[in-house]
């Protein structure tokens, strides 16, 4: 059986949840989830789009044996709420970011409403989402860098397609351009105040320690892992002179410098 709920940013951060555990027990209602069922989790506003998918690995958990999960929850009144009933297991399965499951493209597909409560969906909406459910359709924050580099909660697990490819997210993407804006943390430029709409938006993100330095699945922190910078910056970060490359606060000194110098 295929899913699909709601959750709002502005109560939980589903993000942080799921990047410590790789679970959430959410609340079961009077939903009749069975184990290996799809939840697909749509986001509302700011998103409107669905960002997650879950498969069901437990039901009927009461609170007294659900995962404690104050520490997420930004209204503290409605995790008081919370304290009654049962609760599901929703193991994370994908994540992503992409308008192609934007609420409006989602409705061209036979989706009525965003969703309020819990709502079953037919098999034919759960392709759609599967279809675009990877890394190649997030977009709006990066342009792809050769191979050899990073782009950059769950993160780094290896692909072997023809070359060993690492899943990046783009919901920690997301988040970190949330969290830190879309200025260059080096040079400072604003795509969106030279180019105007066409700028809005536009920056790439920079792993501080490169996936394939790492080399393994690692839960990422897109406050301290990430960073906003802009393509040239971020291929200044990547160039290696002397096996070595830059950090960085290494690289925004050197264009303070040089721009003092000038």
């Amino acid at each position: 059986m295929n899913w699909l709920i709601s959750a709002n940013d502005k109560l939980y951060d589903h993000v942080s949840a799921f990047n410590k555990w790789g679970y959430i027990d959410w609340k079961q209602n009077r939903t009749k989830y069975q184990v290996d069922d799809i939840v697909y989790i749509y986001c509302t506003r700011p998103y409107k789009k669905v960002m997650y998918k879950t498969i069901v690995n437990k039901i009927n958990i009461p609170f007294s044996a659900a995962t404690d999960d104050e520490e997420f929850w930004k209204d503290k009144a409605e995790y008081e709420k919370s304290k009654q009933g049962l609760y599901v297991r929703l193991k994370l399965e994908q994540q992503v970011n992409t308008e192609r499951l934007s609420l409006v493209l989602l409705q061209q597909q036979g989706l009525k409403n965003a969703p309020q409560a819990s709502m079953k969906i037919n098999v034919q909406l759960a392709n759609y989402m599967d279809r675009y459910f990877n890394d190649f359709y997030s977009e709006g924050f990066f342009t792809d860098l050769p191979a050899n580099t990073d782009l950059g909660i769950r993160e780094g697990l290896a692909k072997s397609i023809q070359v060993n490819k690492y899943e990046r997210s783009s919901v920690a993407r997301a988040k970190c351009i949330e969290y830190w804006g879309c200025k260059c943390n080096v040079c400072g430029i604003d795509f969106e105040e030279i180019y105007g709409e066409r700028g809005k938006g536009f920056i790439h993100i920079h792993h501080i320690i490169p996936l394939h330095q790492i080399n393994k699945e690692y839960i990422v922190n897109y406050k301290s892992d990430l960073i906003p910078v802009c393509p040239n910056c971020h291929a200044m970060l990547h160039r290696e002179a002397d096996n070595y490359t830059l950090s960085v606060k290494e690289l925004k000194k050197i264009l303070l410098d040089h721009r003092n110098r000038h």
